[in-house]
């Protein structure tokens, strides 16, 4: 506000100065007169940002009297500022009216000038005074209003870029987080239940001779062993860069040590393998296995003997399946353990990010009367109907877009 009053006096005094000089058209009126008008403009100069179209309108009021009086060089230099203010800081409408209407003006002033003189000299003098005075800070003001418009925008995109990267952040960071506990919730929890029961059996049975428990803490050791090895592999793979290797991904052909670790916990579980087994997607092979590890943990926590447990390589696919008795207390005698409700949320999750599907649940009655629970995973292996993309330069063992699969019902009669 102080540069616009200082720039608004400063042009002011030029004006006077110039009248004093002599640089008007003399019309027989004092001098003092030509003032008036000059000091409307150079209030005009005082609003040019806050209210534009105000500048405008005192501008053209005081070139309209200047006319009559003068005209007077400080006065029109001065109105120029006027329009320019006004296209560069009014609306966008009026801008491109203001374009029009000064260079209809130019063009009928020199005309007219030409017309009255009788020369067509006149003519291009008055037009061209008349395009300078009225075109010139009009086109001037358009390049500068397009040129900070186009900085605007350009400032805004890069804004929603910026904001579309951190979304992209949020969602990545979001999603290793959740990919990481489901990891860490399927690697511990089998681990953990079993240690947990056995401890638990060792500690309610007061018949048990010292042969019994020692197997029995062998186990515990051996489950405690094991999960902290896995800990320990899971944590340095989170730590080191590039792609998972081989040799520590778990696979389904280690099925048989998921139902041994049943069985050392109290159930007697059994596994079938059907087909041919053969190498399958990585992808695949670890949400398998993940699946079949949490079906056991669960049959551990709240089932009872037996446990059945088939793995069928069929064509474009591989089908687990998990059977267990539901009864009041596990295979041990031991009553059940509180589950968090996850496991069953990430195993639709696992079977879902490589296009399978899950089906988990009530499978009705044996002969006897007792009810099981079955869980069964169909998931696909050919590239008809997996198809999963990773993300650039890290770990590829992570699925990041699946196409949809065709979701077969495969539940027996009656369930």
């Amino acid at each position: 506000m102080k540069w616009v009053v200082f720039g608004a006096g400063v042009a002011f005094a030029a004006g006077v100065v110039l009248i004093a000089g002599g640089a008007y058209l003399e019309r027989g009126v004092p001098e003092w007169v030509l003032v008036i008008p000059l000091a409307i403009t150079c209030a005009g100069v005082l609003v040019r940002q806050r209210a534009p179209l105000l500048s405008l309108g005192l501008g053209v009021v005081a070139v309209t009297v200047d006319g009559f009086v003068g005209p007077s060089l400080g006065t029109v230099l001065v109105f120029t500022d006027n329009l320019y203010a006004a296209v560069l800081y009014g609306p966008a409408r009026l801008a491109r009216v203001l374009l029009g209407v000064t260079s209809t003006l130019a063009v009928l002033g020199g005309a007219v000038a030409g017309f009255i003189a009788g020369d067509w000299r006149a003519l291009a003098v008055m037009g061209i005074q008349a395009g300078l005075v009225l075109v010139t800070p009009v086109t001037t003001a358009l390049v500068l209003r397009e040129q900070r418009d186009r900085a605007a925008a350009e400032r805004l995109r890069a804004e929603q870029v910026a904001h579309l990267a951190e979304l992209d952040r949020q969602a990545a960071i979001a999603a290793e987080r959740t990919r990481m506990a489901r990891e860490l919730h399927d690697m511990i929890a089998n681990h953990f239940s079993a240690i947990a029961i056995q401890s638990t059996a060792a500690l309610s049975r007061k018949d048990l001779d010292p042969g019994t428990v020692r197997k029995v803490m062998e186990s515990v050791r051996e489950n405690s062993v094991k999960g902290m090895a896995e800990m320990r592999s899971m944590i340095g793979l989170l730590r080191q860069e590039g792609e998972e290797p081989e040799a520590t991904r778990p696979r389904l052909a280690d099925a048989e040590t998921l139902v041994e670790r049943v069985r050392r916990a109290g159930l007697d579980a059994g596994l079938r393998v059907d087909g041919d087994p053969r190498e399958v997607p990585a992808s695949v092979d670890l949400a398998g296995y993940r699946i079949l590890q949490e079906a056991l943990t669960n049959a551990l926590k709240h089932g009872d003997s037996p446990v059945d447990v088939v793995v069928s390589y069929e064509a474009g696919r591989v089908v687990v399946t998990v059977e267990n008795a539901v009864g009041a207390a596990g295979g041990s005698g031991v009553a059940r353990l509180p589950g968090a409700g996850a496991g069953l949320i990430g195993m639709r999750e696992r079977a879902s990010l490589v296009g399978g599907s899950l089906d988990a649940g009530p499978g009705g009655q044996d002969r006897m009367g007792r009810g099981w629970w079955r869980v069964l995973a169909v998931l696909p292996t050919s590239d008809a109907h997996l198809s999963v993309t990773y993300n650039g330069g890290g770990d590829r063992s992570r699925p990041v877009a699946v196409e949809r699969a065709v979701v077969v019902d495969v539940r027996p009669e009656g369930a």
